[in-house]
């Protein structure tokens, strides 16, 4: 039987789901289990039929180290649930209709996504589903539900190691050397990969529409269909993530959601795209005046205000730092404006139903939970204390920014204001944000650490 509860994010899937699904897929018998830690990577275990089963039944016990380990998959100590906790076991437990198919880890291949939860089935503060969980529920307390949808940015680069290379096209074998953007025939020498990625996506059930050819060469965005569940709409955007690089995979290639892998290039984004619909399901923008509702601006002032001690998870690693660049598609300044997308916070063009903002900041590389429920916190805070943002940008943002408040330009800045931001720790939970500030030091400085081919070019003879 499902179990419910008064946070949003604590449906757990039931073991007549799991029956059901292995009913119409007997053959079956691999299956990974997904659960996503504070670096918005997906981790897991690999499972039998019957241990599945098992999983829907009575959850699966893993550390609850796994939560905060790098990047890059190293325990973090410092936060003291390693070694000082004992390393000790929480519970795993599935979440609702993300049992699926997984055409591209072969024929017999599932996965399902689950979420951290205390051995007495609360759900674990440091778990970011249950983070973003805890945002939407404020929202929904006050009669409104975040209609929400997820576009990322993604590089198709050359199998191997060294430095990354742009893909040969599937069709041509030539690689991109030009910014096509909205290019169709740089879409179309990609066809193939194109043709298996939406076929995956169907039969995981992600709604995947357009695709375009990005502003770089070999880059590429896609959207998928926005939702009245930011829980689901963010298990899409995971889900999708990870789809992306395995078909890439089949196909010999790299799918890269770095934010910045060439330096003469535009970076990868994540934009998100969201409308709040009140208790009738009406959209609380909408307004015939293309700026919106005035509840839409004081969103819009929230997230202003907010955005500078957000940036640690709009921004989470040191290359993100690097996609911030004037005249780039990526903003460096809290700025809004409408139908304009030299700001971060776009009203965009469309009939007066549609009123929403497009939030621009985050990178390709941000945990999609922890990013939508950074974005959400700020809107509920504008809305609350009807923050005014100020007037719209008219022309140029990237030259109207305003000088006194930037956005915090260094990873260092950047959690640092989140770390001693009331407001996040307010909104995301207080041991979240000390845990996860923890975890990005730690990852700092181990970066920081490493002695890089530039320090050689620089250092090595001129010092």
């Amino acid at each position: 039987m499902t179990q419910t509860s008064p946070r949003s994010s604590s449906h757990v899937a039931s073991l007549d789901e799991a029956k059901a699904f292995f009913a119409t897929n007997p053959d079956i018998d691999a299956i990974d289990m997904i659960f996503t830690n504070l670096s918005g990577v997906p981790r897991g275990k690999r499972l039998r039929q019957h241990e599945v089963l098992a999983v829907y039944e009575n959850g699966r016990f893993l550390p609850g180290s796994v939560l905060v380990v790098d990047i890059t998959g190293l325990d973090c100590e410092e936060t003291g649930l390693v070694w000082d906790d004992g390393d000790a076991d929480r519970v795993c437990l599935p979440v609702p209709g993300t049992l699926v198919r997984a055409p591209w880890l072969g024929e017999h291949a599932a996965q399902f996504t689950t979420s951290f939860y205390e051995l007495d089935r609360t759900p674990n503060d440091l778990d970011p589903r249950h983070v973003l969980g805890r945002v939407v529920d404020r929202l929904v307390a006050d009669g409104l539900t975040p209609v929400v949808a997820v576009e990322l940015e993604f590089f198709l680069l050359e199998a191997g190691k060294g430095r990354p290379k742009i893909a040969r096209g599937l069709n041509s074998g030539a690689r991109p050397q030009f910014n096509e953007v909205y290019s169709l025939r740089e879409m179309e020498d990609f066809k193939p990969f194109f043709d298996d990625l939406y076929a995956a996506c169907d039969v995981q059930g992600i709604p995947l529409e357009s695709a375009i050819s990005e502003y770089a060469p070999g880059q590429f965005e896609l959207t998928l269909r926005h939702k009245a569940d930011a829980l689901r709409a963010t298990d899409d955007a995971l889900m999708y993530k990870r789809l992306v690089k395995g078909v890439a995979a089949r196909h010999g290639m790299i799918a890269s959601f770095m934010a910045k892998p060439f330096a003469e290039q535009a970076g990868s984004g994540m934009h998100l795209h969201v409308s709040m619909a009140d208790e009738s399901g009406a959209n609380a923008f909408a307004s015939e005046d293309p700026a919106g509702a005035p509840i839409l601006r004081h969103a819009i002032g929230g997230m202003k205000e907010l955005l500078g001690e957000s940036m640690g998870v709009f921004a989470p690693n040191a290359n993100s730092f690097r996609r911030f660049k004037a005249n780039s598609y990526a903003p460096v300044a809290p700025t809004w404006g409408v139908n304009n997308r030299t700001v971060s916070l776009r009203v965009p063009a469309g009939p007066p139903a549609s009123r929403h903002v497009e939030h621009r900041i985050c990178g390709a590389d941000a945990n999609p939970y922890l990013a939508m429920a950074a974005v959400l916190a700020g809107m509920h805070y504008g809305m609350t204390h009807k923050v005014d943002p100020g007037p719209a940008i008219v022309g140029n943002g990237y030259e109207q920014a305003p000088e006194d408040y930037r956005l915090p330009n260094h990873w260092a800045a950047a959690i640092e204001a989140f770390k001693s931001s009331g407001r996040m720790r307010d909104y995301l939970g207080g041991r979240f944000v000390t845990h996860y500030c923890t975890v990005k030091e730690v990852e700092m400085a181990r970066f920081f650490g490493e002695v890089t081919e530039l320090d050689y070019a620089w250092y090595m003879h001129n010092a």
